[in-house]
Order: C-alpha cells, then sequence, then structure tokens
C-alpha cells in the first residue's frame, strides 16, 4: 500500500493489528518516553495516543520499531527501490537481467518532487509551538523537542527543491531562553548538509529559511535519514519509498511539504546562537549545553487530521537502530562502488554508532609474498574521507581476501582480527582530528583522534579463554572478565585527573608484561566495572568504545614509539573508565517509571501492550 498520508498509515497498521489506541491522558514529560523506550525494547506495536497532556493532537510511538514493520509499511516499494540502487551500483546488471528491471524507468518518475496543485493538506490551520506535544525524553534535558524533525533548506546560491538538503537535525521548541512561540534551537552535528547551506546563507549575509516538516507519509521520515551525497536531495528518496512523488508548495518565501502533519516555518540568523541541551542522544550519554543557530518562528502550519509522530533515542538499541538495520539493508550495493577496494561496511549501534566502525577490503598489493595490511590502508584512508563514515572513531578493517566472517557477526570479526592484528605494525592513528559532536570522549567538543586497526595475513596468535598461569594484578586494580575470547575486562581505580589515569594504566602495562602466555589476552579494557563491561556483548562494545579517545587511552604492553609510529609488543589497553569530562549516562527517573509500571500493570492501559520485565 502506498500511502498518502500518516493516518492512512495508521489505519492500516491498525487493521492489520500493529498499532494499539491508547485513550487516556499521557504525560509528555518523561512519561511518554519511557513509555516508547518499553515498546521498542519489548517489540511492542505502535501505538497511538490520543490523549496528551496539554495538546490537543495525538501523538504516534514506536512506527519503525520493528524491520518488519517497517517492510510491511514500505511493503508496495522496497524491492523496486533496492533495485534502482542495485542498478546505480551496477549498470551492466541491466544486461544481465533486463527483464527485472523493466518497470524501472515508471518507479523512477515518482522521484522528482512536484508541486501541489489543487489538494494541499498542511494549509488546513495554523497553531502556536505551545500547542505541540511538548514531548521531553530524559530528565536533564533541557527542554521539548521534536523528535522526528525533517529540517529542510534551500541552497542560498542556487534555490529549488532540486538541490535542497533535508537531514533529522534534533529541534528544542522550548525551555532554556529560548521565546516561548518565537523562537527554537536547531543543533547539527559536523558535516551535515544544512551546514553548507548555512555557510553560504552568512557568506551573503542573508538569513536561512528553514522549514521543519513533522510527519506526512512514513516515507518522509525515513527519507530524512538517508546517507545521501551532498548535493543530492533527500526529496528524491522521498518519493521513491512512498511510492509517489513529494509535494510542495510555497508559502510565504517557504517551501512547505503538502503532506506533512506540520510544518514549522521560519529564519536563521546565521550570527546569532542561543545555549541548547542537554539531549539525552544515541551514545546513551546526555549531549551537554553548547550555543547552537537559532531559529525565528513565522509560522506553525498543521493538516486536518494531525498526528505527532515522536522516536526517543537513547542508549542503543533504540528505534533508530530500525532506521540503520534498514538503511544498510537498501544501500549496501552502493559501498563497493563508492569506495574503491571496499566490500562491507558495518557502523556499529551498539557502540553509538560513529564511534566504531568495521570495514572489509581488499589486499592485493603484493599477493606474490605474505599478505599483511597494505592496500587496506589506502582503502581505510578512502572510508575516512567518504561522508559520515569520515568520523568513525575507531575503524578496524580486514582482508577479504583472508575470507573473514559476515561484517554483521560482531563477535566473529573481533575474533578474527584479534587472531591476526600485530600491534607492533598495524595501528595506525590520526590525532587533533574531527569527532563526532556528540561524542565527548575526546579533547573538546568535535575535537578528538582516530585510529585506524588493519589485519591481513595467517593467524599469529590463540585467543586465550583462560588466565594465563601466574597471572596477578598490581594494587587497586581487581576482577579480570572475560568479554571474549581474547579480550580482558578489568576494574581499575577511579580516573581522577590525566596525570593520574596515565599513571595507573602504565602501572596496569608493566605488572603484565612478563607473565607467560599474556600474548593470547591481545586486549584488555580497563573500565569501572568489569562485570558489567563483560556482562553481554552490546555492554563491551558501549562501555569500551564510548569511553575512550585512541590518543590519550590506548597504552600497551611494551608500548614504544619508533619513527613517529606507537605500537607495542604485548597486549592492547584501552582506558575506558569514566572520566571527569564525559557526559553522564542517560538514567530515567524513578518516579516516572513507577507511574509507568502503574500503567502497565492489570487494569492499565498498557497492560498487555508492552511485554517484559522492566
Amino acid at each position: 500500500m502506498k500511502y498518502k498520508s500518516l493516518r492512512q498509515c495508521v489505519n492500516d497498521l491498525e487493521k492489520h493489528g500493529q498499532l494499539v489506541r491508547v485513550k487516556e491522558e499521557i504525560d509528555p514529560n518523561l512519561e511518554i518516553a519511557e513509555i516508547q523506550r518499553r515498546l521498542y525494547l519489548s517489540q511492542g506495536p505502535a501505538v497511538l495516543f490520543e490523549n496528551v497532556k496539554g495538546s490537543k493532537f495525538p501523538a504516534l510511538a514506536n512506527l519503525y520499531g520493528t524491520v518488519d514493520r517497517m517492510h510491511f509499511i514500505f511493503r508496495s516499494t522496497i524491492k523496486q527501490v533496492k533495485k534502482i540502487v542495485k542498478l546505480k551500483a551496477d549498470p551492466s546488471s541491466f544486461f544481465k537481467a533486463p527483464h527485472k528491471f523493466l518497470d524501472t524507468p515508471f518507479v523512477a518518475v515518482n522521484a522528482l518532487p512536484i508541486k501541489a496543485r489543487f489538494r494541499k493538506p498542511i494549509l488546513h490551520a495554523t497553531t502556536t509551538l505551545d500547542q505541540l506535544p511538548q514531548i521531553k525524553s530524559w530528565p536533564m534535558d533541557g527542554g521539548p523537542y521534536v523528535l522526528l524533525p525533517q529540517v529542510y533548506t534551500e541552497d542560498p546560491e542556487s534555490p529549488g527543491v532540486m538541490k535542497s538538503n533535508l537531514g533529522m537535525y534534533r529541534v528544542q521548541i522550548a525551555g532554556n531562553d529560548y521565546i516561548p512561540n518565537k523562537e527554537i534551537g536547531v543543533h547539527y552535528q559536523i558535516h551535515r548538509g544544512i551546514g553548507v547551506h548555512h555557510t553560504k546563507a552568512a557568506a551573503k549575509g542573508e538569513k536561512l529559511k528553514v522549514s521543519v516538516f513533522v510527519g506526512g507519509p512514513p516515507a518522509h521520515s525515513f527519507g530524512a535519514v538517508m546517507p545521501l551525497p551532498e548535493g543530492l536531495t533527500e526529496l528524491m528518496f522521498y518519493g521513491l519509498f512512498a511510492g509517489r512523488n513529494f509535494r510542495y508548495l510555497r508559502k510565504n518565501g517557504h517551501t512547505l511539504s503538502s503532506d506533512a502533519d506540520f510544518v514549522i516555518t521560519g529564519t536563521i540568523d546565521p550570527t546569532r546562537t542561543k545555549p541548547e541541551g542537554p539531549f539525552g542522544d544515541h551514545l546513551g550519554y546526555y549531549s551537554l549545553q553548547h550555543e547552537f543557530p537559532v531559529m525565528e518562528i513565522e509560522q506553525v502550519y498543521h493538516r486536518k487530521d494531525a498526528i505527532w509522530p515522536f522516536t526517543v533515542v537513547g542508549r542503543p538499541p533504540q528505534e533508530d537502530t530500525s532506521f540503520g538495520e534498514m538503511i544498510h539493508e537498501v544501500t549496501k550495493d552502493m559501498v563497493p562502488v563508492s569506495v574503491p577496494g571496499l566490500h562491507a561496511m558495518h557502523a556499529v549501534d551498539a557502540a553509538g554508532v560513529h564511534p566504531l566502525l568495521l570495514t572489509i577490503g581488499s589486499e592485493r598489493y603484493v599477493p606474490y609474498k605474505e599478505r599483511y595490511p597494505q592496500e587496506l590502508l589506502t582503502v581505510a584512508n578512502a572510508v575516512l574521507g567518504f561522508g559520515q563514515a569520515s568520523l568513525a572513531k575507531y575503524l578496524m578493517i580486514l582482508a577479504k581476501e583472508d575470507n573473514p566472517p559476515s561484517i554483521d557477526d560482531i563477535e566473529a570479526f573481533f575474533t578474527f582480527m584479534l587472531e591476526r592484528i600485530d600491534w607492533k605494525r598495524d595501528l595506525h592513528f590520526q590525532t587533533r582530528t574531527t569527532m563526532d559532536t556528540l561524542d565527548y570522549s575526546g579533547t573538546g567538543l568535535n575535537q578528538g583522534s582516530k585510529v585506524v586497526m588493519a589485519a591481513a595475513g595467517k593467524a599469529i596468535r590463540e585467543l586465550g579463554t583462560d588466565l594465563p598461569d601466574g597471572f596477578s594484578l598490581p594494587m587497586g586494580f581487581s576482577e579480570p572478565k572475560w568479554a571474549m575470547p581474547g579480550i580482558l575486562a578489568v576494574s581499575g581505580p577511579k580516573f581522577s585527573d590525566p596525570e593520574a589515569g596515565e599513571r595507573q594504566a602504565k602501572q596496569l602495562e608493566s605488572s603484565l608484561g612478563n607473565i607467560a602466555g599474556i600474548d593470547k589476552v591481545p586486549m584488555i579494557v580497563l573500565c569501572d566495572d568489569s562485570d558489567f563491561t563483560s556482562r553481554n556483548l552490546n555492554n563491551f562494545l558501549w562501555t569500551t568504545f564510548t569511553r575512550s579517545n585512541p590518543s590519550h587511552d590506548i597504552y600497551g604492553v611494551g608500548s614504544f614509539t619508533e619513527h613517529k609510529h606507537w605500537g607495542c609488543t604485548g597486549p592492547l589497553i584501552i582506558d575506558a573508565r569514566i572520566k571527569p569530562h564525559h557526559a553522564p549516562p542517560l538514567v530515567e527517573n524513578p518516579e516516572v517509571s513507577k507511574r509507568v509500571d502503574e500503567l502497565m500493570a492489570s487494569g492499565g492501559p498498557l497492560h498487555g501492550i508492552i511485554k517484559g520485565d522492566f
């Protein structure tokens, strides 16, 4: 089914038993967000909250909560989109099986945005920001946010929809010192397309016109997160996934989505900023309050039957995990043609996406000699210059010629790498470089380091699962626990300051240097709680890669620097303790959690909808 509106999708999901309605009043302050998190973790249905406290508009949660539901929503279009992507990646595939692509030109016509001439649902009425559902997700959040925004801008030097940018940048609609109903905060991270438009507007001395679309056919929210090259508008993917062209109109100099449920219009003065945040973000920590652009509001439009869709982010997995899986499914054929020599790429959701990137590349430079990383380093450098992959902090790359495991089998990937990597040779750092805006493990906002770990050739070690004979830890270190074969988590002293932290890490280095069999433990994670870190794969990934900055937090037994190259002869040590400059982790409000427990109890409006023990 090809939906013309979000309401049509809601009705279809309800008809097929994938959506339930809640009529009781639900508080948008923390309560509705905790319900959403539990819905996602229990793989529950989509839920339409018909009575949101303080707002006349219903709110929709968990629409994209499972990949199966996303397949259902896009069941009429996803196969065709995959064919178009495949044809773009490999045009010769048409000649190999032309009958499979005969309908492609007709489908591709939907990619072109068109002006709405007769039906313009978005112009039904106007409202104010304070009448929208004021959804606040986490206790320390600076205020309520638009949680599935589609932020639309056009190129000031070449305006028009075909050179527009549309992204899911977070939008704070109240709180801090924003003037109520007059100003909102627009937070966009480093390496986002809106930044190009902002820069051009500043150069011209103009305000940047901005429209924030909310809702519309479900393809619209999904299209806003597609990682497209600069200069290619996301509106084309809107049309392909929706199975119908994106319809727009002009109003008071702004572009409006005709089919959206809401559109907020205004301008950004490139010279103005205000404090935005904090905001509980997808790394599992708060991104703290910083200066970000202010959008001066002109109007808030809504359609007659408007629904306010929302999601909640936090420590993965969350609903945006489903987005990531679908993006990977749709775009995987483009990876090999986008970066020569790259065969597969997996930004690890459990590690917060950008902190850890697993890749498989070619190693063909010297096929007549024993294989070791050469071409892999060329591929790794290309990946670090490729779109948002440039924000990777830890990039691990294996050689396709060694027949590595699937890129999606994370534990097998680590095992394969650790069996082969030579810490003396195969670590390559970039210091004083850019880092994801949401990652506070670095030296400042957007500032940090990267490391490439490349492995190729035959296995050079066995991975241990038992502690070596004579293994002991210095005073203050305790509870060695296996996170997986070859990876040991160790609880260390609380990190108080950089000098003491480095001294403690080096103390651990020196204590392990003379232990026989320590080569079977190629990686040690120094952490605050080894039991938590080793309890499951997700805990290991989240702790290790969100709480460390490679240039500052990687140590090694027998470490050395030779001709500017750093390496170590024994185990690599990653200091993943919480540091004073890190942002606080996300924790629910216990009173709100108790209230949601009551809503889930027998006789409550959520009884039977959310399954599981929380």
